[in-house]
């Protein structure tokens, strides 16, 4: 099944996550772009995002990305490190905490470390729990939380 699965060449199965395993990921800086695109996208034009003169006013003291944008940002980031690459079944949900604003012109990563793994009742597959850190430059966490993601296992191979 591994050939059918195009298992990509830093993937891992659930039978090769441990907890305590950890990586980080490249880094990505913030753009305007990246704030009007997610503005468009979505349609959520809240000026604390889009009005330069308006940020100013908040305790931010400029522009903020959107949160969810963060998110997704750091989702593809993660996809960059390749370990669910044609092994990752579903991702099953998160708890998510928006710590601190991510800026334009912030440089952002993410730190993931294995939080758990839990075996299901179907041994081609399993759950691994991440703890998921989004830093930005000055290694300040701007959002945290746990993911959970369900893998095949060494025995759907």
């Amino acid at each position: 099944m591994t050939g059918e699965l195009n298992v990509g060449p830093n993937a891992k199965f659930f039978d090769d996550f441990e907890v305590d395993q950890n990586w980080t990921t490249p880094r990505r800086t913030i753009t305007e772009t990246d704030i009007v695109m997610f503005a468009g996208m979505t349609g959520d034009f809240n000026p604390v995002h889009t009005d330069e003169e308006f940020a100013k006013t908040t305790p931010f003291g400029t522009r903020i990305l959107h949160g969810p944008a963060v998110f997704a940002i750091a989702t593809g980031l993660e996809f960059r490190l390749g370990l669910k690459e044609g092994t990752a079944i579903a991702f099953l949900g998160m708890t998510w905490n928006l710590k601190a604003p991510v800026k334009i012109g912030d440089t952002i990563h993410v730190y993931q470390k294995v939080a758990g793994v839990r075996a299901t009742s179907n041994p081609a597959r399993g759950i691994v729990n991440f703890w998921v850190e989004v830093r930005n430059q000055e290694g300040t966490v701007c959002q945290e939380g746990e993911w959970k993601v369900m893998f095949h296992s060494k025995a759907a191979a």
